[in-house]
């Protein structure tokens, strides 16, 4: 059985799973009118990768006794001056997603509810490769500049990236 300060805490993070899909969608959705395709692609595929996130939290608040809540979520960002502002929010958004995470799993040594620590740690992992993602692509961002034959290949680059991991989530199912 979860606790009650556990419960809101992981209702919480489902809120904040549920905004990242959001922002991300958001994120595909400006992209895509931009004429960045791969990009949105990309975009896209982490919305989807977000959600399920979002239902694994659900399915283990509701299987541990406790009630999964579905809230109002704030309204992301519908507009980026470029794409590499897009990707900088992007980079400081998984961080805080990754701090609310360590804040949970604070939360679960003060109440010695391990089994919900033991459950975090594939969030703990997950976002340390969401974190390096991020910071990898703008690396390459900043490597690129205003070169718009460099905006034509990352954005090939990143769909190829969406695309394999398509592919590797559909192999491990």
């Amino acid at each position: 059985m979860l606790s009650k300060n556990i419960e809101i805490a992981l209702n919480k993070q489902i809120r904040i799973e549920a905004e990242s899909s959001q922002i991300y969608l958001s994120m595909a959705c400006w992209s895509e009118v931009n004429g960045l395709e791969g990009i949105a692609q990309f975009m896209y595929a982490q919305s989807d990768e977000e959600r399920l996130h979002m239902l694994k939290l659900i399915k283990y608040v509701n299987e541990r006794g406790g009630h999964a809540q579905i809230t109002d979520l704030t309204a992301p960002n519908t507009s980026y001056a470029t794409f590499k502002n897009m990707f900088e929010a992007l980079y400081h958004h998984e961080l805080f997603v990754s701090n609310s995470i360590n804040e949970l799993v604070h939360i679960t040594f003060e109440e010695k509810d391990y089994a919900t620590h033991n459950f975090l740690q594939w969030y703990v992992a997950e976002q340390i490769e969401e974190e390096a993602s991020a910071k990898n692509i703008l690396d390459k961002i900043n490597l690129i500049g205003d070169d718009k034959g460099g905006l034509y290949l990352f954005d090939r680059d990143i769909q190829q990236v969406a695309v394999a991991n398509a592919a590797a989530a559909n192999a491990a199912k």
